[in-house]
């Protein structure tokens, strides 16, 4: 397997500044990928060792674009998470002014995270989506569009000027990033850790969402994102892609999965991996009742009452 980690590229995106924050990046090759599914399928293909892309912002929620390449194709596994604090600048050619810009142009995920901004400055400007923030300025650079909304830190790659900086609708806006690999062991339990599953039912029926939900309730499990995605057999037809605090290791996690996938058409396994929110000290206390060592109690009460030394 090459040395080389994918990312969604040109160079210059969030997602470059996001992956050169893992120490193992500096000894890997970065290479850009011009979308989300041609990174995760250079992975598929043996051309690269892991991809490193967006899968969560705090404005919009999931990713589409990635959700769907982890949903479907050959199984893919999440071995860390990056957090990444988010401002945009809009990038314009030298001299550009702002009465001159009549196009913008970004990736889809930072429309909503702009729009306020747009709306009281540009509110005449059309918006034309790119592949990335970093291709947006690149378009900028050739001339296709007249401003770009994307990190600071690309200007001087692109020959572009920052004409307006610290642009942002929320406060605190951040995106998560994953990196992915072909599936391997989970990296081991650290006492704060996340558990990516895809869920599909075996049939549309009342109740249904909640039967997929209670074997995590029913756990003591909190759920950390939760979004439907079309499988693409027809109207109404979803899967669920889920977010759940714990690793596979904990009793908790281990026994919710048996039950989904005792429950469930199929389940997808992406992975456990630390949290990059909080350190593994951080983590509270497991609800009462869905401690492995209350689990281990339970199981061998249950061990002892079959064999009449209740």
């Amino acid at each position: 397997m090459p040395a080389s980690y994918a990312y969604l590229g040109p160079e210059g995106t969030f997602t470059e500044v996001a992956l050169r924050t893992l120490p193992e990046a500096a000894t890997r090759e970065l290479t850009p990928y011009v979308s989300v599914q041609s990174a995760l399928d250079a992975v598929r293909a043996g051309e690269a060792e892991a991809a490193f892309v967006p899968i969560e912002n705090s404005v919009e929620g999931g990713i589409t674009a990635t959700l769907d390449g982890l949903v479907a194709g050959e199984p893919l596994t999440i071995y860390r998470e990056v957090l990444l604090s988010i401002t945009f600048a809009l990038l314009v050619r030298p001299g550009t002014q702002l009465a001159d810009i009549k196009t913008v142009s970004a990736h889809p995920a930072a429309q909503p995270q702009v729009r306020n901004w747009l709306k009281a400055n540009l509110p005449d400007a059309v918006w034309e989506s790119a592949a990335s923030n970093a291709d947006a300025a690149r378009l900028v650079q050739e001339g296709r569009y007249d401003a770009a909304f994307a990190g600071e830190f690309a200007a001087a790659r692109y020959g572009l000027a920052a004409l307006e900086t610290g642009i942002h609708d929320a406060e605190n806006a951040q995106t998560r990033f994953v990196l992915v690999g072909r599936p391997a062991r989970p990296a081991a339990r650290t006492g704060a850790d996340k558990t990516s599953v895809v869920l599909w039912q075996r049939a549309d029926h009342p109740g249904g969402l909640r039967d997929l939900l209670g074997e995590f309730a029913s756990r003591g499990i909190n759920l950390m994102l939760l979004q439907s995605r079309p499988t693409g057999a027809g109207i109404g037809n979803y899967c669920f892609c889920v977010d759940a605090e714990g690793h596979i290791s904990d009793r908790r996690m281990a026994e919710a999965l048996t039950g989904l996938k005792r429950i469930c058409r199929d389940v997808r396994f992406l992975g456990s991996y630390p949290r990059a929110d909080i350190e593994p000290g951080e983590a509270g206390p497991a609800q009462t009742g869905t401690s492995d060592e209350e689990f281990m109690r339970a199981a061998d009460w249950v061990a002892r009452c079959q064999d009449g030394r209740f």
